[in-house]
């Protein structure tokens, strides 16, 4: 299901869009408005609604102001706005855990509704006059771009025999960029006060955090250091991509990307260096960049990569050589992870464990197919058959256990549940055979 913008938000978000694309110096002076406009606010609210997510510091939930009244609600907002009075609650941290690293975990902070809704209003305005600014390497939190799109640019730049690659990793970069550099690049396109005042006070929010033993403590750590911008709000990604494209923007003003021969790809905070030159030099170069914009790289987990006897990864794909199934030859390309691969096969054997004996067969079943198709999705370009073929047997295998559970057979279960039969009686998708059904499949 997808949100269709209202005519009235599209004509504008055109406009602004046109404007800037039309006129790279020109500074949007009258916004403010804009983001108060009530048919912007109602837009805004049902994106939230539909993104859902947990409950600021305030206790407020969806159903509450439904309760209340959407449109009560959304009017007495942008009176705030109109007046001035609107000031943002503490932003609440919660830490989630990070995939496949057991004791590691990533700060999620999540806004109120209201701030939320806002937040996204701003969004809405200000977003269609930085997409014309943000450079074509980047490749996050665009509209009718995605991660896919940055492999297939990173695949053909490899075609293109650019071998040396410089894989690079920024630490905390969401949480290390600096609020004067930031609105310095706002600034650059915004010259409405009222808007700079609300993203200023929108970074300056004070962080709450709860202990393990449930007491909540409140913290200015942001406003103190002058840097950082909470994940998990929605203007975040925006602010992401404004700040990245200093970096990406000096790449080329110095002159390194001709001068090496070299290319970046961004997504978010991740991106590599494709070279035809030196990819030490590239190193150097980013590093130095990376010191004048105040971020950190982190030298423990960049490196350089010469192919073809060396492989990276990069947005849950390997890059390296690769062998044809058909033909059986050599060639650089691209396939899932080993750690994607596990990983899935992990969410598979723990929906499988004996806890969920309780589920019925078809739906067993079609929580895998989930599973499956959910990562196929994605995972869909360059050398996929074995992975696709250990997936599938991973799930066999793992399927013919929990009904062998579910129906107390001690055996392996292998004649009572013949493969043929998991796929053709109880609809156990075998990847393979649905290659066809995902067109970006290309191996």
């Amino acid at each position: 299901m997808s949100l269709v913008t209202p005519k009235t938000v599209e004509k504008l978000q055109t406009t602004l869009h046109a404007k800037a694309k039309e006129s790279p110096s020109y500074r949007f002076y009258s916004l403010y408005d804009k983001v108060y406009r009530l048919e912007v606010l109602w837009h805004a609210y049902r994106i939230c609604r539909f993104n859902d997510g947990a409950p600021g510091v305030d206790g407020t939930t969806f159903d509450d102001i439904e309760a209340y009244g959407e449109m009560k609600w959304l009017r007495e907002l942008a009176e705030d706005l109109r007046t001035r009075a609107y000031r943002p609650e503490a932003v609440r941290r919660v830490l989630i855990p990070k995939p496949g690293q057991p004791g590691r975990f990533r700060p999620l902070g999540i806004p109120t509704i209201k701030d939320r809704v806002l937040m996204t209003a701003a969004m809405l305005v200000l977003e269609p006059i930085f997409e014309a600014d943000l450079q074509p390497e980047q490749y996050a939190y665009r509209p009718n771009r995605s991660a896919l799109d940055a492999v297939q640019h990173v695949v053909s730049l490899l075609k293109d025999r650019h071998w040396q690659v410089v894989d690079a990793d920024l630490s905390g970069y969401f949480d290390t960029i600096p609020h004067s550099d930031l609105l310095k690049s706002v600034a650059r396109r915004i010259s409405d006060g009222q808007v700079l005042r609300l993203i200023k006070m929108w970074l300056q929010a004070p962080i709450e955090e709860t202990d393990q033993r449930g007491r909540k403590r409140r913290t200015t750590g942001n406003k103190d250091a002058g840097r950082g911008t909470p994940q998990g709000s929605p203007i975040s990604p925006l602010f992401s991509n404004i700040y990245m494209r200093r970096f990406i923007l000096g790449w080329k003003v110095l002159g390194h990307e001709k001068r090496l021969n070299a290319q970046i790809v961004n997504y978010a905070d991740d991106f590599v260096i494709c070279c035809r030159g030196s990819a030490d030099e590239a190193m150097v170069a980013m590093q130095d960049i990376m010191r004048k914009l105040k971020l950190t790289v982190n030298e423990a987990k960049t490196h350089i990569c010469r192919l073809p006897d060396e492989s990276f990864d990069f947005l849950g794909y390997t890059f390296g050589r690769c062998y044809s199934v058909t033909r059986g030859h050599r060639y650089i390309g691209s396939r899932p992870s080993r750690k994607k691969v596990r990983d899935l096969c992990k969410r598979i054997s723990e929906r499988t464990e004996r806890r969920w004996d309780w589920m019925d067969e078809r739906e067993m079943v079609g929580s895998l197919n989930a599973m499956l198709n959910g990562w196929a999705n994605y995972f869909c370009l360059g050398a996929i058959s074995k992975p696709y073929r250990a997936v599938t047997r991973h799930a066999e295998r793992r399927l013919r256990r929990w009904l062998r559970s579910k129906h107390g057979i001690q055996n392996t279960g292998t004649s009572r549940y013949p493969i043929e039969f998991l796929h053709s009686q109880l609809g156990l998708i075998d990847l393979n055979r649905r290659r066809s059904k995902f067109p970006c499949a290309n191996a």
